[in-house]
């Protein structure tokens, strides 16, 4: 079997801890339960890659307040943010794994997560 590498596609999870990363790319879409907003930012570094959902709601935005805040932008009252303005943005973040119950199954799962967003 051959297995194809795609652009991007060359590296592995960041590991446990504190590290450097470049917001390489932004993606768009809806929770799979509730339907609610989100953007995944790509967080990159030599070591590795982490992928985290913003999720665009009451709960998330302080969350998504702490990132913009990480790469120097300053939300303003009355102005919409734009996500390809994280684009390039390079922040420290901590990277551990989070474990919930799957809402559908019931069941545990785990995922990969970026928290702890600081401006270098």
């Amino acid at each position: 079997m051959k297995i194809s590498v795609d652009a991007g596609q060359d590296k592995g999870f960041l590991p446990d801890g504190r590290h450097t990363v470049e917001i390489t790319a932004i993606e768009e879409g809806s929770s799979e339960h509730q339907n609610v907003p989100f953007f995944a930012a790509r967080m990159e570094s030599e070591d590795g890659y982490v992928s985290q959902r913003f999720y665009n709601s009451e709960a998330g935005h302080p969350i998504i307040l702490q990132l913009y805040s990480a790469v120097g932008i300053k939300p303003e009252e009355g102005k919409d943010l734009d996500t390809k303005q994280l684009i390039g943005k390079r922040l420290s973040v901590e990277v551990s794994d989070h474990s919930y119950a799957d809402p559908v199954s019931g069941n545990e799962r785990s995922v990969r997560q970026a928290t702890g967003f600081k401006a270098l």
